[in-house]
């Protein structure tokens, strides 16, 4: 199992985020991208038709971007230096989580760092957002939100062989899953207690021998 952390760029963050500023959407999704980028006018962009809402929420956007896009390159490399160092671990809490081995699965993970609050998953394409206000554990605890995700879905296809469509919101598959993930990532953090001086040790001797940096 491995992770790459990207900036795809405001392109590809715009695409994203304006999934969720549709009209209709509630503001439990659309909300936060004001709350984060006050430049942002809510009730001007909600006064105005689809069309013309994009065309705002895009132009002030890619002024932010313009302003952060560093910030946003060094948090990928950030977050990637600190999943070296959990990953091991990670892959053995998940392994007995699911009483399988994970070693080898999931090697193309793909996280986009991105402007977007909301951080959506696409299962099909091994694909999830990650906020680039995170911290660098607060980074890692939603990478193993979104693995929780991706592997309890790939168990559930090998047993039922339904169709990936329905593991997306707002289907009672999606719900149930976010159910499951909470509970899997209790367990998979008392693993990490149980393995705290063991885990410790492993990072320690890596950094010492500059394998992160």
């Amino acid at each position: 199992m491995n992770v790459t952390f990207v900036n795809r760029g405001i392109d590809d963050m715009i695409c994203q985020i304006m999934r969720f500023q549709t009209e209709g959407e509630s503001d439990f999704w659309s909300e936060p991208l004001y709350y984060f980028y006050p430049q942002l006018n809510r009730d001007h962009a909600c006064s105005l038709d689809i069309v013309k809402k994009r065309d705002y929420i895009e132009n002030t956007l890619r002024e932010i971007y313009l302003d952060i896009e560093s910030e946003i390159n060094e948090k990928a490399a950030l977050y990637q230096n600190y999943w070296f160092q959990c990953r091991d671990q990670i892959i053995q809490a998940l392994s007995q989580a699911f009483q399988m081995d994970w070693t080898n699965l999931f090697n193309d993970l793909c996280c986009c760092v991105s402007m977007n609050p909301i951080e959506p998953r696409f299962l099909r394409e091994h694909r999830f957002d990650l906020f680039y206000k995170n911290s660098e554990k607060g980074a890692i605890g939603q990478c193993i939100h979104e693995i929780i995700h991706f592997a309890w879905f790939y168990v559930w296809h090998e047993i039922f062989q339904d169709s990936w469509g329905e593991y997306e919101r707002p289907s009672l598959k999606w719900i149930l899953s976010e159910m499951v993930v909470e509970s899997i990532m209790k367990d998979s953090y008392a693993y990490c207690q149980a393995h705290e001086k063991e885990i410790r040790a492993h990072i320690q001797e890596a950094e010492s021998r500059g394998m992160y940096l």
